[in-house]
């Protein structure tokens, strides 16, 4: 018998998930002192000063577990996104909260799950780990939703449709009142996932998120996070809001204490700071029209985007310039992952970590890497 005898076969094949490099790893690597950091779509100001100083009073609190449930947090979510708080679920991190919809709405062996392809690699996981098919629908060429498509790879088997928007990597968004027409013509079982981890950034953000409509439709999940806009990606946070009888049954199963006391006081305290969230929207907006606009003048073709990101053609192969931007201490994300190796995805930084990575854009691009 081999060790690996003992694990589930169809866990013997699975490849973890690969986060961006780390500014560390590029340091060390490349014998560099400073680094810059434009892989994984975080706030480009860091952190709320608030939520800092409500981490800091909170230190001495940590050998205490979080009161069961998180009430406190869900009820100023639930203020928050003008929703009854029966239908607010945190969790750790969104990715807990797509792993519990698929183990608690999809029967192994006959439930599909339907999502375009490519699509956010949790989805991808969370299915097969629980033995559930994942079909998969392709972009239109432009990377725009073949909302046609999604709706006829569905079945009454469907459990749940996954629909990102904005999308990742490309950044393409369709209005709400799409998505919302779209949710009501799926089979009546059917739930709508519709992952809004960057709708925030959208312009106007109302006109593109299903939170205004959530009480319009009653099969629709809406996943938001912590960790792009209010600066929280190391604490790990997320909800989903959903109907009041779902979010029971999440509720249910969901393990103990998945949102540590930590997590919950600066999520309630970046809810707040209102001023910090309107300064992180303001530089990511102007940033992103700064970056479309040069990149375009280097040759790159840049694709149109809603989100904190912009994904781009450059005139030079994508893996050659991504290396290169390494050892010129930047560190942007290469797209082979997702299939599109011609391409790369660069988040939106401070305007002078903007100012550093076009920089190094021009130089490399101008050297042929």
């Amino acid at each position: 018998m081999q060790p690996s005898d003992r694990v589930r076969e169809a866990v013997r094949g699975f490849t973890p998930y690969a986060p961006g490099l780390s500014m560390e790893e590029i340091r060390e690597r490349y014998g560099l002192t400073r680094v810059v950091k434009l892989a994984s779509n975080e706030n480009p100001l860091g952190a709320s000063p608030l939520v800092k100083r409500v981490l800091a009073r909170k230190g001495d609190m940590v050998f205490r577990y979080p009161r069961a449930g998180n009430p406190a947090l869900v009820a100023a979510l639930a203020a928050y996104h003008h929703v009854p708080k029966e239908c607010v679920v945190a969790g750790n991190g969104s990715d807990e909260i797509i792993d519990l919809l698929v183990r608690v709405t999809c029967e192994p062996g006959k439930s599909n799950v339907v999502a375009f392809s490519p699509c956010f690699s949790i989805y991808v996981q969370q299915t097969k780990l629980c033995g559930v098919t994942l079909r998969q629908v392709p972009l239109t060429p432009d990377f725009g939703f073949d909302l046609p498509g999604l709706r006829a790879a569905c079945d009454d088997d469907t459990a749940m449709v996954f629909l990102t928007n904005p999308d990742n990597p490309s950044g393409h968004a369709i209005p709400a009142e799409e998505v919302l027409a779209f949710a009501r013509s799926l089979p009546p079982r059917t739930l709508l996932v519709v992952d809004e981890a960057y709708a925030e950034f959208a312009e106007p953000a109302a006109d593109y998120s299903m939170l205004p409509r959530f009480a319009q439709c009653d099969n629709v999940v809406v996943l938001h996070t912590f960790s792009k806009l209010f600066g929280l990606a190391g604490l790990r946070l997320g909800i989903g809001i959903m109907p009041d009888w779902l979010a029971d049954h999440l509720l249910r199963v969901r393990l103990p204490f998945s949102v540590n006391l930590l997590a919950e006081a600066a999520g309630m305290a970046a809810l707040e700071d209102t001023a910090f969230l309107q300064a992180s929207l303001e530089t990511v907006v102007r940033g992103r029209k700064l970056m479309a606009e040069e990149l375009t003048r280097l040759g790159c073709h840049v694709y149109p985007s809603q989100a904190n990101f912009l994904m781009l053609k450059p005139p030079v192969p994508a893996l050659e310039l991504f290396e290169a931007l390494l050892k010129r201490g930047i560190i942007v994300r290469a797209l082979k992952s997702y299939g599109l190796p011609e391409l790369l995805r660069v988040s939106i930084g401070n305007d002078e970590e903007n100012a550093m990575f076009l920089a190094a854009m021009k130089d490399a691009i101008e050297h042929g890497c």
